[in-house]
């Protein structure tokens, strides 16, 4: 198989374009001898001569002519594609793929995701959100977003604000006349919110209080894999429900909703965006990590 180097191919465009070996040398930053030398290793190569040449000229063969026609654009194109690769070391564009969990994307999604698309325009944002655990080299992600305790340990993780904490939510117009859960054995004897985890299994709600877990099974009319139904069911009285307090902040300040079993929800972990390590990183990665620890140290600070 026969295999040129760029250099070899650039140099029969440029005597081409600057009608001498002498000059083409010049433009290449290479001697005549060395140019002279890679063309004749070329044609040798080929079978066939490029350029007829004298000591006062040089001009393409037939066989030289047909192959600028072809070598040109396959090499303009090789260049554009060079260039454009090139600029994304500059000015953030491209593609950035990004696996998260669904309730970990909902909480970076405003403060994080959106402001960098305002700041880059020129960037795309492919999120994909699931349940289940990937490996976000194999599966082509550029980062991932997962609780600090499930990301691998051969990745690089960058905390994301605060501890995050469940929240067990009610409405006034459900609480209304019943007693309030005190412990959560209590729930037992409420409606509340099933929830089905991605593996299709119902997911017991998780409690801890002084070191000691709990989980309890509880029972209710509804099952529901997506948190914005369950808030909507929450929301119109339909029974207790179990969120991240993210998913419900604004309520609870508002008093849509109300608080309970506080004490037997204690912090998580928090957030990481988590990457593995990599050499020359796109303009667009770097962006996005320097805005996340930017997010990260002002979440802190609140």
């Amino acid at each position: 198989m026969i295999r040129q180097s760029f250099i070899e191919l650039e140099a029969v465009l440029a005597i081409v374009r600057r009608g001498s070996f002498r000059a083409a040398a010049l433009e290449l930053g290479m001697s005549t001898t060395a140019l002279s030398n890679a063309i004749g290793k070329l044609e040798r190569q080929l079978g066939v001569r490029l350029f007829n040449r004298t000591t006062r000229s040089v001009s393409l063969t037939d066989a030289g002519r047909s192959f600028v026609e072809r070598v040109g654009p396959a090499l303009g194109t090789i260049h554009e594609a060079m260039e454009a690769v090139r600029s994304q070391q500059e000015t953030p564009s491209g593609t950035l793929r990004i696996n998260a969990f669904a309730t970990a994307a909902r909480e970076i999604f405003s403060p994080l995701i959106l402001e960098f698309l305002r700041r880059y325009p020129q960037v795309h944002i492919d999120l994909v959100t699931e349940g289940r655990l990937v490996d976000v080299v194999a599966d082509g992600f550029d980062l991932g977003v997962r609780s600090a305790d499930l990301v691998p340990s051969d990745m690089i993780a960058l905390p994301l604000g605060p501890a995050r904490r469940f929240s067990v939510v009610a409405s006034p117009s459900y609480l209304k006349g019943k007693n309030r859960p005190r412990v959560p054995s209590d729930l037992l004897g409420h409606i509340c919110l099933c929830i089905r985890l991605p593996n299709g299994a119902p997911y017991r709600w998780h409690f801890e209080k002084n070191g000691e877990p709990l989980q309890i099974d509880v029972q209710g009319p509804i099952t529901l894999d997506e948190a914005s139904l369950s808030r909507i069911a929450a929301l119109e009285g339909v029974g207790i429900g179990f969120f991240m307090e993210h998913d419900v902040r604004d309520d609870l300040a508002s008093g849509r909703l109300i608080q309970l079993l506080e004490d037997w929800t204690p912090p998580l972990n928090p957030l990481c965006l988590y990457y593995p390590s990599r050499r020359n990183p796109s303009a667009a990665f770097k962006a996005f990590i320097k805005l996340a620890r930017e997010i990260s140290v002002l979440t802190r600070r609140e």
